[in-house]
């Protein structure tokens, strides 16, 4: 699989973008105190199976790791990018860890 070129932070518009193929990506996100809540990924569907929405997930986790902030995943596919990736459930507010 081709490379992703770099995501890119429009802090502007408050979300995390992929461009490619003449088509943006973004991953949404809204800061309070030390928390980034994560409230939708948009993928076009020329772009889809390609990676697009994991690079987008693991720049936001990484940017919130950087930040010390917990996440918030609102978003479902966020949400799920989350679950199947243990390393990063460190990350989670303690209203979105399980027991």
């Amino acid at each position: 699989m081709a490379e992703l070129p770099k995501v890119t932070i429009n802090e502007t518009a408050h979300r995390f973008e992929l461009s490619l193929d003449g088509e943006t990506a973004v991953a949404d996100y809204r800061l309070s105190p030390g928390v980034m809540v994560l409230p939708h990924t948009l993928v076009p569907a020329v772009l889809e199976g390609r990676g697009v929405g994991s690079a987008l997930a693991r720049a936001a986790l990484d940017h919130a790791r950087e930040h010390r902030l917990k996440i918030k995943p609102t978003c479902p596919f966020i949400a799920g990018y989350v679950a199947r990736h243990p390393e990063d459930q460190d990350l989670l507010h303690a209203d979105f860890r399980n027991g």
